[in-house]
């Protein structure tokens, strides 16, 4: 299973918000489902500025994260 979220983070608020082991985001994905995954697995993903784009999250059976990766940029992919 996956579903596709936009995030935008600013680089302020993941480190005041996500930068720790336990931290949870919860989002909605573009299908409308409410998702949480562990803040940890955007790490490759933060930029000077946050992290902005589309990203294609990956579950197991069991709702697990199994993978992560960007597939646009949020808005314009």
């Amino acid at each position: 299973m996956y579903v596709i979220v936009d995030i935008f983070i600013s680089a302020d608020e993941y480190l005041k918000q996500y930068q720790t082991a336990s931290a949870i985001v919860g989002t909605r994905s573009r299908d409308g489902r409410t998702v949480r995954f562990p803040a940890n697995i955007l790490q490759p993903f933060v930029l000077h500025h946050g992290i902005d784009g589309s990203f294609k999250i990956e579950f197991d059976d069991a709702g697990k994260f199994k993978s992560i990766e960007q597939v646009g940029v949020r808005g314009r992919d």
